[in-house]
């Protein structure tokens, strides 16, 4: 009987560092299947439609909490995607999707808080993230988290743009 399938890579380790698989994965969103990029979208999506509809902030202080939330998207999750993926032995783990919350959370920059909104946001930025437009497809060869979360920036700043020039020009 061959057990080579049940084993993990070999340069994967058995050894999980819990806070790093809970961030990398978004509590569990990145493990959920098909997808798990889309999950990790959505769920970004839909903590920022909670927070918007529970706390009622004004755009300005919802503006400043998507700020801190992405820079604590980043700043925890480039050396949390570097663990995942050290430790799983793969070089860009499909179900690390803290780098999809970033670049979602960029694309709802200065997004009025409603639905048509958000999901405008959600395809726009699953668009980008799937093409990887340039510079998008070049970040992924950064090192480690830097390049598995900063192609994913970049897919967000394009998601972003395309957004902002869309609510002015078509008025949405």
């Amino acid at each position: 009987m061959n057990n080579s399938a049940a084993a993990p890579p070999p340069t994967a380790t058995t050894h999980k560092t819990r806070w790093a698989w809970t961030l990398a994965t978004f509590f569990g969103a990145g493990l959920l299947k098909p997808g798990p990029g889309t999950w990790g979208s959505i769920a970004a999506v839909l903590l920022w439609a909670a927070f918007a509809g529970f706390a009622h902030p004004s755009p300005g202080a919802l503006v400043i909490a998507l700020l801190a939330a992405i820079a604590v998207a980043l700043v925890l999750g480039v050396p949390a995607a570097t663990i995942v993926a050290r430790e799983s032995g793969l070089h860009d783990p499909g179900f690390v999707v803290i780098d999809e919350v970033a670049g979602q959370w960029i694309a709802l920059l200065f997004c009025p808080a409603d639905w048509g909104h958000a999901i405008v946001a959600l395809v726009l930025f699953r668009l980008f993230d799937i093409l990887k437009p340039p510079p998008a497809r070049q970040l992924e060869r950064l090192p480690a988290g830097w390049g598995i979360v900063f192609d994913d920036v970049a897919a967000g700043l394009y998601a972003l743009g395309m957004a902002s020039l869309m609510r002015v020009f078509l008025h949405l």
